[in-house]
Formats: C-alpha cells, sequence, structure tokens
C-alpha cells in the first residue's frame, strides 16, 4: 500500500443516475489534484417534442474534457445506444484507446458507414472472460445476460479495492443465445472482498425473477403458428436473440421470414458475421412479398416504441411501396414501453386496430422479458458479491431509491445513494460525497452538436408554440415612414375572432408606433425598433392571446 497513502478511488456519474439513458460513468484513481481516469459507457438519450429538431441528447462531458490528458482509457460494457450511442460525438473530445466486444465494435462501423464524417476510432477488442489494464485500473469483463450479444459486467481492481460495474443484466436460466451470468466469478470476488457494487436499477421495482427469453420464445412459437393471416412482430433492433426466438418460431411454424427497417438489417447484418444467426433459414426480401401466400409469412420490424419514421409506423399509416398488412393479420409488440413513448405507441396500435389488426402486447401473452433484474435477482447478485458499499444507478429516482432500500435490507452496510454530477468517494473511509462537477446536456442538432442556447433551441421551442414576425421599417431623411413597414409573419394565426387579417392588425400596430414617437427622438433607431417590436407582440397578443417572436429591421 505504500506509496498510495494519498490516493483516494472515486465515481462520478455524468449520467444515467437520475434518469433512464445516457449512461456515462468516470472511476478516478490517484491523489486527489492528480487523479488518472477511466470512462465506463458513452450513451446517448433521446429527444422529445420539447426539443424540436434535435437529433440526440448526449452528456455534457466538460469535467473530463478538462482532465483528457489524465484520461487512460473508455471502455464500453455493450452496444445499447444509451451506453455506446454517444461514442460518434465524444470521442473526438477525448481521442483515447476504447475497449468493446466484437459485437459492439462490428455495430460501431456499420454506422460509422452510415453517418458521413463520423470519426475512425481505435478499438480494442475484448472478449468476456477476459482481463486488460487501463492506466490503474485492472480491469476483468464478466459475462452477464442481457437483451443483446455480449454485454459485461467490469470488475475494476485498484489498490483500494475491487468496484464491481454491472453494466445492464439480468439472470437469465435459459438465454436464446447467451451468454448466461457467470455466477462463479462473481462469487470469485464476492469471497476476495469487494469495496462497491455499482448496480443496474431499471427493475429495482418489480417483484420476483424475470422469465426466460426462451419462455418468451415458446410461447412466440404457440401465437404464430395459431395465427390465422400474417404475423408482424416489432421489436428492438438490438435484441438478437429475441430476433433468433422470432425467425426460429417463424420457421418451426413453415413461415418464411421478412426483415423491415434499417437499423434492423445493420444488426442482424453484424450478427450474423459473428456466427449468431447460423442455422436459421434465409430471410426473405421486400420483392419477394407479394409472392408469399400470408399464412406463410412474418415479418420482424423497427418502431416498436412509436417512431413516426420507422418500419411499423409506415405500415400502420399504408405508405410502404411492397409492403402491406390485411384485415385479420397479427401485430405483436414483444418489447416494452420506454417512459416518454406512451402516446406514440397508442396512435400506432390505434390506427393497426382501425385496419384490422390483431394488437399481441406485453399484459396479453408472455411476449417480451426486460434485459434488467427484478429484485429477487438483485438479492442474488448481493449475495453472491457481498459488496462493503451499494452504489444504485442506472434509474429514475424512484428506480435508485427502491434498490436503495433492497441493498440495505439485504444487509449491505453501507448504501450510496448519487445522482449526475456527484463525485462520490469510496475509498479510503466510507462513502462520502465530497464534490459536484459541471454535468448536464448538449444537443446533437443537424451536423452541429452545442449547448441548448447555441443550437438555438429554446427559441425554436419558442417559434413552435406561437410563430415569428419579421418587419422592416424605412425612414426618410426627415425621420418620417417612407411608405408602410414590409411584414411577414409565419406560424401566425391568419385573422382574428371577427375576420380581421392579423398582419393588418399588426401592420397598424407598427405605424402606430413609430407614429407615436417625437421625430426628435426616432433618430435613436434602437428605440424605434424596440417600440414597433413591443407594438406588434402586443397587438398580435390582445387579438390572438399569443405572443409570436418578433424581429424587426430599422433602416432611414
Amino acid at each position: 500500500m505504500a506509496g498510495h497513502s494519498q490516493a483516494d478511488l472515486v465515481f462520478v456519474p455524468l449520467g444515467g443516475v437520475g434518469e433512464i439513458g445516457m449512461n456515462f460513468a468516470l472511476y478516478g484513481f490517484g491523489p486527489p489534484g492528480n487523479r488518472e481516469w477511466l470512462v465506463v459507457d458513452v450513451g446517448v438519450t433521446f429527444p422529445d417534442s420539447a426539443h424540436p429538431g434535435v437529433d440526440l441528447i448526449l452528456p455534457d462531458t466538460r469535467f473530463i474534457e478538462e482532465r483528457v490528458d489524465r484520461l487512460r482509457g473508455i471502455v464500453i460494457t455493450h452496444a445499447h445506444e444509451d451506453h455506446y450511442g454517444a461514442l460518434h460525438d465524444i470521442w473526438p473530445r477525448l481521442n483515447v484507446p476504447v475497449w468493446m466486444s466484437p459485437f459492439a465494435a462490428g455495430l460501431l462501423e456499420a454506422k460509422r458507414q452510415g453517418e458521413p464524417g463520423a470519426p475512425k476510432i481505435p478499438v480494442t477488442i475484448y472478449r468476456a472472460g477476459e482481463r486488460f489494464t487501463v492506466g490503474p485500473f485492472e480491469i476483468e469483463a464478466i459475462p452477464v445476460a442481457h437483451s443483446i450479444p455480449e454485454p459485461c459486467s467490469l470488475a475494476i481492481t485498484t489498490p483500494l479495492g475491487t468496484v464491481v460495474h454491472t453494466g445492464d443484466w439480468k439472470i437469465d436460466a435459459a438465454p436464446a443465445i447467451g451468454p448466461m451470468t457467470d455466477e462463479a466469478r462473481f462469487r470469485f470476488y464476492g469471497d476476495k472482498g469487494v469495496l462497491a457494487l455499482v448496480c443496474d436499477s431499471t427493475n429495482a421495482l418489480r417483484e420476483g425473477d424475470s422469465p426466460t427469453e426462451q419462455a418468451v420464445g415458446a410461447s412466440l412459437k404457440e401465437i404464430i403458428a395459431g395465427a390465422k393471416g400474417r404475423v408482424a412482430v416489432t421489436t428492438f433492433s438490438s435484441n438478437v436473440g429475441r430476433i433468433r426466438s422470432i425467425a426460429e418460431a417463424a420457421r418451426d411454424a413453415g413461415r418464411q421470414c421478412l426483415l423491415l427497417g434499417r437499423s434492423l438489417k445493420r444488426v442482424v447484418d453484424v450478427a450474423t458475421e459473428l456466427g449468431y444467426m447460423d442455422g436459421l433459414p434465409e430471410f426473405v426480401t421486400e420483392e419477394d412479398y407479394g409472392f408469399i401466400p400470408r399464412e406463410n409469412l412474418v415479418v420482424i420490424c423497427t418502431g416498436s416504441q412509436g417512431e413516426p419514421l420507422a418500419a411499423l409506423a409506415k405500415l400502420a399509416r399504408e405508405e410502404m411501396k411492397s409492403v402491406a398488412l390485411s384485415p385479420g393479420d397479427t401485430v405483436i409488440f414483444s418489447s416494452r414501453t420506454i417512459p416518454g413513448n406512451e402516446k406514440a405507441i397508442l396512435e400506432i396500435k390505434n390506427r393497426l386496430i382501425d385496419l384490422g389488426m390483431k394488437v399481441i402486447e406485453d399484459g396479453d401473452a408472455l411476449v417480451h422479458v426486460s434485459g434488467h433484474p427484478r429484485r429477487n435477482e438483485l438479492k442474488q447478485m448481493y449475495q453472491w458479491v457481498r459488496p462493503k458499499i451499494g452504489v444504485p444507478v442506472h434509474g429514475e429516482a424512484a428506480h435508485l431509491v427502491a434498490q436503495g432500500s433492497l441493498m440495505a435490507m439485504s444487509g449491505i452496510g453501507q448504501v450510496a445513494q448519487v445522482r449526475n454530477g456527484d463525485m462520490l468517494r469510496l475509498a479510503p473511509g466510507p462513502a462520502t460525497i465530497i464534490d459536484q462537477v459541471p454535468f448536464g446536456r448538449v444537443y446533437k442538432d443537424g451536423r452541429l452538436v452545442g449547448t441548448e442556447e447555441a443550437m438555438g433551441v429554446r427559441d425554436r421551442r419558442r417559434l413552435s408554440f406561437a410563430g415569428h414576425v419579421a418587419v422592416n421599417v424605412v425612414l426618410d431623411d426627415r425621420y418620417e415612414l417612407a411608405g408602410d413597414p414590409d411584414l411577414v409573419a409565419i406560424g401566425v394565426a391568419e385573422t382574428d375572432a371577427t375576420g380581421e387579417r392579423l398582419e393588418e392588425l399588426m401592420l397598424e400596430a407598427a405605424v402606430g408606433a413609430v407614429d407615436s414617437i417625437p421625430r426628435q427622438r426616432r433618430k435613436d433607431l434602437d428605440l424605434v425598433q424596440e417600440s414597433v417590436r413591443r407594438a406588434v407582440r402586443a397587438a398580435a397578443n390582445e387579438v390572438w392571446g399569443k405572443k409570436p417572436l418578433v424581429t424587426v429591421f430599422v433602416t432611414q
């Protein structure tokens, strides 16, 4: 231990703790003024209607960018978007080696080819069970079950102790493609002594154990075998085990299988190269669709979260060129609703039902199981690992608090509740929050990345509520109006309640504002500009009840 007496070990989440998505965790080891750092996972989250035009939301990584000379590497636990999806945008600012599994590396490369200008990231491949060193951190990748190929927990060992960072996991006695969660390795570390367990909280509110993936497969098999017309199944495109279960169910029912949706095809290409699709018949193409009898077809498609441009939404709007569903066909939602997507999903379900489809979802039959541990599985992990400190992560406040109390009830001595931006000292001494660091969100907007202000998202939100009015006022050399101002309104109501044009009313207000300023004071063009702006907004607000954004140009 000599030489490490001043060192400490800290955990700093910059995303994913207090929210679901955008996971970004930092571990720091060394003397407080000179720690060396490790990043685990670089995730994104997806925008909602409050972010018009925004493509992706990324964690604000200023804190580690300022310490990038002491950042030793990035380790990705698995290839879900909320764990690796921000790499292309954030990596150029960090520029350090990245460790990931073959499947994650394959998906990253496929994504790079679809994104003009995406950087070529130097990737070191690791496989489950392997050990590697990143700076002062000795890491072992422990295989776990989850809803994507090759997920790993990380046992991160430093001179001050071992942290088990679970990533996303569950216990599945019968997965579709593996791996099984490696109980022996977790027990091995538990026996050696674990300082802290940093653990997935997503399903900490759900009692019992998760059903197995094979049970879901058997249930899908039964539904597909008994269905009258075509069967369309929507699921998460990264869930290769589920895609495989559906394809096997189709094969056993004597049906052919079609893939719809870009992300699905991309994942299946990578999975096929790595052997996860071995032994399945070829997928058919959209061109074959019209020639296959209805009762002989299963369609696997994207769009389980109600995404408006995904395959399922296009099928519901009957917008696909060569593929359509008919009344009597069955649509299975083999997925869960991610919070925030309820409305969009409901809309698609209702459209499908209107078209005469039979819709089957999670509550109707066993057609989905989550990739995260329920309460019995969490307790099992605590028994294997027996950590001194429990740190719930990966969840909203309700999930984190639920797992925290489960940890305490299960005999974990210290439970540390942290949120994004907290710096938690794990050792030496009791677990303590010793600092707050900058954290937040940045926005990928077209080709640019920046804050809400820098990207104009706030103004765009205002525009989406009340429109924009541009006014051009020209004054002659005597500071009188040289003709009527020009006025252009976009996204503003056309007429008031009595049928008067709003543009006329706003124009009158603009002229009135100029007239009401004494001629001597009109030399102050900024004063004229501000008076006209206020008058136009007030006129719109009086008859419409809304204040548009108003831009005024004054020239002389």
